[in-house]
Parts: C-alpha cells; structure tokens; sequence
C-alpha cells in the first residue's frame, strides 16, 4: 500500500475538466447506421470478435492534439447478459512507432459516460472530449495498442445495458478479438492482452478476468488492473440512495431493464422518476450527475423495484467474486471513495483471494471516487507492463 500526493489528485481535476457529454451528430449517426446496416440478428452468422465493419477513425486526446497513432472505429459480434448474440462498436488504437513483432493489447473498459448514443466512447475519441483520452494515451506511448469497447447499446441500437456484468465482460473480451482480427491494426491474435477499467470499466474489467477462461480462453490474457470496482449493485445502490451519486441508481435500473426488459421498470416509476430516466437516456454522465442527485428512490417510485426477488435475482448476477479470475488482477480502491464503498471492493478482494485467484490489492489513502482513477493509473501501468515482460506477479492476498 502507499500514499497517492495531493498533488496527483490535483492533476486528476484538471484533467477531468476536459471531460464533455458530446459527440459529433455525424459519428452518432454513423455508428447507428452501422449497426442498422448489419442488424443486431444478422450477429448470429459470424463468431464472437468478427469485424463486422470498420472504418478509419482518428485518437485525440484533447482537440487536434497529435498522437502517433491510427484508429479504426469498428462494429463486432459480442454476445448478450443472456447469452445472445449481438453487436457492439468500439475503437481500435495503434501506435506507429515501428515497433515489430507482437505488440501487447490493452483491452480498455471505460468508466460511467452516460446512457445517450454521443456519450460513446467512439462518438467522443476523434473530438478530443473522450472522458479518460489521457489515460488511454499513457498506454500507447508505452507501444501497447488499445481497444476501446463503447459497450451493448452505446453508440448502437436500444438502451445501453449500463452496470450489466455479463454483458460488459463480454464486449470487453470480445473487443480483444475484433482487435486481433482487424487486419489493418497488424496485432498477433496470439499477442499478450491487457484489461484495465475503473468504476464501471473496473466492473467491466473485473467480469473480463472472470469469464476469460471460459468465454474466450484462446486470448493470451497476461493480467487484469481493475479499480473503483462496484462488484456489489445492491450494497452500491444502498449506499448511494438520496446521495450525491443517487442518480446511477437509476441509471443502473435503465440498464438492467435494457438487458432484461420483463423487470418493467416504466411501472414502478412515478411521473417524475420516467422523466428523469428518459432525460438519462438522451444525456452524458456530467449533466446526469446533477440532474440525478440527492434523490431517493422512493422520491422517483410508486415502489421500490430493488425490494422485489426478481429485480435482487438480476441485480446478483452482475456480483462479481464467484469466479476466480485465470490471470493475476491488480485490484485498487479509494479509501475515500464516496460513490462505490470502500468495503465493497474489499470484500472483492476476499472474494477472488478465497477462490484461489493472484490479487494485488492497492488502497488509495488520499482522494475519492473520480481522483482515483488518475492517482493509481501508472501504477496500474507498469504492473501491467511487468505481466508483458513475463516477470512473475506478486499478490498480497
């Protein structure tokens, strides 16, 4: 464990300040006519990972910032909570820096950017107003390529399955694959793979190390670095109930019922809680974030949907900590963290510590929810980076 400055954190709220709920109109439309074009059914004629299209894109981590790279926005089969098949769009970054030979992938879950179709990472990326850009930049000046998922429903037909572990686990592996299997990004479909994620990318994150071995177990899967991680909905949304992150309660119930629709949230919502779920819908987490907070539930509701079996059953099925991930993790968490429990990610730790898994667990002392994604992010990095090199992990379970 060690202790993040201050000055970090401060870093971490400049550059978050960058961070815009836009998009061009242009790349909406072209990410949904995409996706109309092949139909989420025509997902059953190819394996999960296939390209399904991809078209030159670009990587800016602020406005007409140079990167040295090229970007590809693609559209690739995944598969749905339920197992379905479906498709999803994302972003594909390569480095041109010369380098031969494999080159290691990092696929790269983002945390919360809302519900609306231009919150998607893909939508924002080209711009220079993708949220974590700086982050994922780090990453390639380290010669690692990334792929950037925009999760089900972000950025393509229907409701983003926001917080939906399966689902997400899914599209971040899946990535990978569409990766390795776009020709024109020149990767190794035997290459090292990297998965990192924060918040909702840490849950994301954090369901990719559990389902590699069984979902995709021919990706050479060097390690996970997975923070902030909500591994428990119902312990976070009773925590965040009339709080200042109340307004992701909600916005998780959209997404379960997106993935799930026989939980008919519209008939526990009153006429204020559908209004505020349709305005989610349409916008990006900053403006949700203060449209959405210091409500209770039951200011939004006829009833509580959260005291229903069949609302808790789904809800329990995104807990991570059943299944012991096959590679080593890097998991950290905010003491501080003032929108996903401290205790929650602790008894994550437990959880995959108890089934046999190689966890390093980091605490950040100094900061909260948001600064922690910045603070631990190079240490993240160079653990990631010892996994390429083959160096043995050390866990501290």
């Amino acid at each position: 464990m060690r202790i993040r400055s201050t000055a970090v954190a401060a870093v971490a709220v400049l550059a978050l300040s960058a961070w815009l709920p836009a998009g061009t109109a242009a790349a909406v439309q072209e990410a949904a006519g995409a996706a109309g074009a092949t139909g989420t059914a025509g997902a059953a004629g190819g394996a999960p990972g296939d390209v399904v299209s991809s078209v030159p894109s670009a990587f800016h981590p602020l406005p007409g910032q140079p990167t040295g790279t090229r970007a590809w926005k693609i559209h690739y089969r995944s598969t749905t909570a339920d197992g379905a098949p479906n498709v999803v769009s994302g972003t594909v970054i390569v480095p041109q820096d010369g380098r031969t030979g494999p080159r290691p992938l990092i696929t790269y879950a983002v945390g919360t950017v809302g519900l609306g179709d231009s919150c998607a990472p893909s939508a924002n990326l080209p711009d220079g107003t993708s949220m974590e850009a700086n982050l994922i930049q780090q990453l390639t000046w380290r010669g690692w390529a990334v792929v950037v998922t925009d999760y089900e429903g972000l950025g393509t037909p229907g409701t983003h399955t926001y917080t939906v572990g399966r689902s997400a686990g899914h599209a971040v592996l899946d990535a990978a694959r569409a990766a390795q299997r776009l020709p024109e990004a020149g990767l190794s479909a035997d290459g090292p793979v990297g998965v990192m994620g924060y918040s909702q990318g840490g849950q994301a994150a954090g369901w990719a190390a559990e389902l590699h071995g069984s979902y995709a177990p021919e990706l050479n899967v060097k390690g996970t670095a997975a923070g902030g991680v909500p591994a428990d909905l119902r312990r976070v949304a009773d925590f965040n109930d009339g709080s200042y992150g109340s307004g992701l309660i909600f916005m998780a119930a959209a997404g379960q019922d997106a993935a799930f629709p026989e939980l008919d949230l519209d008939s526990y919502l009153n006429p204020a809680g559908r209004l505020l779920v349709g305005f989610f819908k349409e916008n990006c987490v900053v403006v949700d974030a203060v449209a959405g907070s210091f409500k209770r539930i039951s200011d939004l509701t006829t009833s509580n949907p959260l005291d229903r079996p069949d609302w808790q059953a789904r809800l329990d099925q995104s807990r991570l900590g059943r299944t012991a991930p096959a590679a080593p993790v890097y998991q950290y968490h905010a003491l501080g963290d003032e929108l996903i429990p401290y205790g929650v990610g602790r008894q994550l730790r437990a959880d995959w510590c108890g089934r046999g898994a190689d966890v390093h667990w980091e605490t950040i002392w100094v900061g909260e929810h948001v600064s922690g994604v910045i603070t631990e992010a190079f240490e993240a990095q160079n653990w990631l980076a010892d996994r390429f090199a083959g160096r043995p992990a050390q866990g501290n379970c």
